[in-house]
């Protein structure tokens, strides 16, 4: 019964992980493929490649059982099997959401989708008490936090562009002096994303030293480095230029930002692989944990098997590949028109944000922060340049998701608990 029963709820984590492919995957590459930067099967390969690259090598290996710590173990009883359905059951209900949402191109977030399930088996299994308010309180803040503040810094940042380059009378004579000073920063943030978000959990077991002025040093000298290169290059090939026509020289210039969103955007989706295939990959180590106890054990936090690693890395890459192009050309095409340029500001505003929020211990989600920063760069045209019809619908699928993720839960703990526990 136990193996069957860790059998079924793999295959749940394995569609979770798809939907995880499918959805929020979908929005890292979404500027670098909104702005033409790079191909779809291009954009596919690479978020693929860095997205597993992140769940298997430096994904979580040590995970809460209960997601976020919604729910309390001993809110439930201390009953393992109850526990074990219940999680199996929130799996399920959020990757249903999910899929329901990619269905239609709508970039909703994965963890709280999540996060909603949990609720929903632990509010039917132990009653309203069971669920730890506050920081459901802190999930709701976030949903008005990351958009706004991502959108903000995009806003500004893309400002700081148009005004320095784009609306210069000879803009491919500004961007060989401007443009390495924003490679500079794109790298920095980055490089401290990467290490802070994409590599913590390397840090925490055992590589210490990378954090603080180490980080620091390193990315400061990989930007230094990455900047004077820019600088050769981007003046090698805007040489001359500034004597063409106007919209010469802008399409010009614009390409010399199109290998910066493309390293953006990748960077992106490495972070997010190595920290969002928790959501897929925790109830099912929680699951695998319990069942090898004998039902008899739940415990606060679990060691995560390589294959359950393997499994959500597999499932993320599956659902790019296979169902991703929805919300990528939702969140990259349809909301508003992006260029390379553009793509770089709301890249560097959303890791940006993510990371600083992340510092701060504020609760914030990638997902809502890139979109908000795309709304971002799609203001600084004015109000005229954004598809108000499909952010209104975006909008609208964010305050759905706990809510259709807590009633598809209670509906499959109800069903699943009169099928096993009665």
């Amino acid at each position: 019964m136990s193996i069957l029963f860790v059998v079924i709820t793999a295959a749940f984590g394995l569609y979770m992980a798809w939907n995880i492919g499918a959805n929020d995957v979908a929005n890292s590459m979404a500027d670098a493929v909104g702005s033409r930067s790079i191909s779809l099967k291009g954009a596919i390969i690479g978020a693929g490649i860095c997205e597993f690259a992140g769940a298997v090598l430096v994904g979580s290996h040590v995970t809460n059982t209960v997601r976020k710590g919604i729910v309390s173990p001993e809110a439930l009883g201390g009953n393992p099997e109850a526990f074990a359905l219940g999680m199996a059951c929130a799996l399920l209900a959020a990757a249903l959401w999910l899929n329901c949402a990619s269905w239609v191109g709508m970039p909703v977030s994965t963890t709280h989708s999540i996060v909603g399930a949990v609720v929903g088996f632990g509010v039917i299994s132990a009653g309203i008490g069971a669920v730890d308010w506050t920081k459901m309180g802190q999930i709701v803040a976030s949903w008005f936090i990351s958009p706004v503040v991502g959108g903000v810094m995009a806003y500004l940042f893309f400002l700081i562009i148009a005004r320095l380059i784009l609306g210069r009378r000879k803009p491919a004579k500004a961007a060989p002096r401007i443009a390495p000073f924003i490679a500079f920063f794109a790298t920095m943030v980055v490089c401290l994303a990467t290490v802070y978000k994409g590599l913590k959990h390397i840090i925490s077991g055992g590589a210490s030293w990378l954090t603080g002025d180490v980080a620091i040093g390193i990315s400061l000298a990989v930007s230094i480095i990455v900047a004077l290169v820019a600088h050769i290059l981007i003046k090698r090939y805007l040489e001359g230029q500034e004597e063409r026509a106007m919209h010469d020289q802008l399409r010009a210039v614009e390409k010399c930002f199109a290998p910066m969103v493309v390293v953006t955007s990748c960077s992106v989706a490495f972070a997010h692989g190595s920290n969002d295939v928790a959501n897929a990959i925790g109830p099912l180590a929680a699951v695998v944990d319990v069942a090898g106890t004998g039902f008899q054990t739940v415990h606060t936090e679990v060691t995560v098997p390589f294959w359950v690693l393997t499994l959500g890395g597999f499932g993320i890459f599956l659902g790019l590949a296979t169902f991703g192009h929805r919300v990528m050309m939702t969140v990259g095409r349809k909301i508003t028109q992006i260029s390379p340029s553009r793509g770089v500001a709301a890249d560097v505003a959303a890791t940006t944000t993510v990371l600083v929020c992340s510092r701060l211990k504020l609760p914030v989600s990638t997902t809502h922060t890139l979109v908000g920063a795309i709304l971002g760069v799609g203001l600084a045209r004015g109000l005229g340049a954004l598809n108000r019809q499909v952010v209104q619908n975006i909008f609208g699928s964010w305050l759905l998701t706990v809510p259709a993720a807590a009633f598809l839960s209670v509906l499959l703990y109800s069903l699943g608990s009169f099928i096993f526990l009665a």
